[in-house]
Formats: structure tokens, C-alpha cells, sequence
């Protein structure tokens, strides 16, 4: 399996004032913090090699994490330290740690599929990137995806149409090419990556009937440790 970098280096705004002095990923769910559920999600599916792209609190979460031995992973740090490169930005600046192909995984969500099969499609598809989609229908957000059940036609957080009934599920394959061009060191957003691969037809997709679960919201907060506690971690 490719390693995998967690996005999980954002301000967590929406989440005050229970992140003020804590980072999102460490809020607790089920009795422990976030990551802790993610990271035993990781091992589960074959993942070895974790980077954490971080910044804002980002020492609470290596205090906790370390090197990632206990998780059976192993995990290293990708740190913005003077300012938020956005999760584009994060993602270029990890690139040395991360290699030729890498899977990508917000640092909020928790996503229960086997991830194996999104690698060989990714593969096979021989294309920079891949996103997983779910048919959403603007249910746990706002849909931003149009997918015809073979490719996407439309992505975006912007400019969202009628004709868009699934969204970007969490989990996603990008080849290092995928970065070239855009600029280091600089703040971008990883949902513009995409819709220039769209534009390019070099964004494959792999649709899941699966929801995703998070904690970006406070209700998103309380499904997830109600999910957690209700055994939702295994398949």
C-alpha cells in the first residue's frame, strides 16, 4: 500500500470553542482522541507509512501519536510552522515524505471501506489522481460532484449546480505529478488540485455507498462518537 497523508493541520474554527486550546484531531470520541480511531483504521487496511501534514497545535498531536509504533505504523511529521499553506499546499510540502503515488485523507473524517480496492482502481486508471464519491443528494453536506457512474464531470466547492448529486467522500490517490506546476511554499487548497485534474481528465473516480462520518461540526462531532461507541469500527 501507498502511504497515506492525513491532512490535519487547519484552525478548526467551526469547531470553538472546543478547539481553542485543543487541535480537531485530538477532540475526543468514544472515549479517546479522533486519532487514535483513524490511525487503528490505517493499520486495519493495510497502510504502513502515515504522514501528518500539521500546524496549528500540531506538538498535541505528536505527544499523543509519536511515532506511531503503538498504532502499528509508522508516522512522520510534514509542519507548517510560520503560516497555513491550505491542504494543497500541505500536501506539496510533504511531497519528499511521501514519494511517487500517496493516498490523502482529511484529517475530520472517518471513512469504513476497505481501501485496497480504491488503490487498484487508482492504479488501473493510470490517471494523477483519483476521488471517492458518494451519491450525497446535499444530505451530511453540500453536493459538489457530478458523476455520470464512470467519470466526474464537475467538481466543485464554489460553483455548485443542479447536476451535482454526489460529493468528494474523504479519501483520495494523487501521483506526485499531480502537484507539479503549483507553487512551494504558498497556501492553496487541494480542491483546486482537483478541478484542474477534471479539467485535464486526469481525475479518476471510485464511488462508495458508505457515508462518511467527521467531526467538522459539532453534530458531525456527536454521530461519530455515537458511531465509534456503537462498534461502527469494524466491517
Amino acid at each position: 500500500m501507498p502511504p497515506l497523508a492525513l491532512l490535519a493541520g487547519g484552525l478548526a474554527t467551526r469547531m470553538r470553542p472546543l478547539t481553542e486550546k485543543v487541535p480537531k484531531s485530538m477532540l475526543e470520541a468514544a472515549g479517546e482522541p479522533f486519532i487514535a480511531h483513524q490511525l487503528r483504521l490505517f493499520h486495519r487496511e493495510g497502510i504502513s507509512r502515515v504522514v501528518l501534514c500539521v500546524g496549528y497545535l500540531w506538538e498535541m498531536m505528536a505527544d499523543f501519536v509519536g511515532d506511531g509504533s503503538r498504532f502499528g505504523l509508522k508516522v512522520e511529521y510534514s509542519i507548517e510552522h510560520d503560516k497555513l499553506l491550505g491542504t494543497g499546499g500541505a500536501l506539496k510540502q510533504a511531497l519528499p515524505l511521501l514519494g511517487d503515488e500517496f493516498l490523502v485523507h482529511y484529517g475530520d473524517s472517518y471513512l469504513n471501506i476497505p481501501f485496497a480496492p480504491v488503490v487498484g482502481a487508482f492504479r488501473i486508471s493510470r490517471r494523477l489522481g483519483l476521488m471517492t464519491v458518494y451519491r450525497n443528494e446535499d444530505d451530511f453536506d453540500a453536493s459538489n460532484v457530478e458523476f455520470d457512474g464512470r467519470e466526474i464531470i464537475a467538481y466543485s466547492k464554489r460553483d455548485r449546480t443542479s447536476a451535482m448529486h454526489h460529493i468528494d467522500w474523504g479519501l483520495g490517490a494523487l501521483k506526485r505529478d499531480a502537484l507539479s506546476g503549483w507553487p512551494d511554499n504558498k497556501p492553496f487548497d487541494l480542491a483546486s488540485v482537483y478541478e484542474r485534474l477534471v479539467r485535464e481528465g486526469q481525475l479518476a473516480a471510485f464511488e462508495v455507498h458508505t457515508r462518511f462520518y467527521e467531526i467538522g461540526s459539532h453534530a458531525g462531532l456527536k454521530d461519530t462518537d455515537a458511531f465509534l461507541r456503537a462498534g461502527g469500527a469494524s466491517l
